[in-house]
């Protein structure tokens, strides 16, 4: 699989959709259902295809972070609700 860099521009459609351009879901193996992640800083958005390593090489800081803090993973749940309802 070529993993080189390639730049493509799309547009976001009304809905706030974005396609992937056909050849770098070619490049990256994605297909119709599997998982992306987002993290964005300032201007940029970078998407991470997830996969069973990726996602507990992102989750198990989080949950070192959680347990260090003395909260349950259901409080955090509880935090992520309430803080997003107060964004809208």
């Amino acid at each position: 699989m070529d993993m080189t860099a390639s730049i493509e521009i799309g547009k976001v459609s009304s809905r706030g959709q974005v396609a992937i351009p056909a050849e770098m879901r070619k490049n990256l193996n994605l297909r119709e259902g599997e998982k992306v992640l987002f993290f964005s800083e300032g201007d940029a958005i970078v998407m991470k295809r997830v996969t069973p390593g990726s996602f507990r090489e992102i989750t198990e800081p989080l949950k070192e972070a959680v347990k260090k803090a003395g909260l349950k993973e259901s409080e955090v749940t509880d935090i992520i609700s309430r803080f997003r309802k107060s964004r809208r």
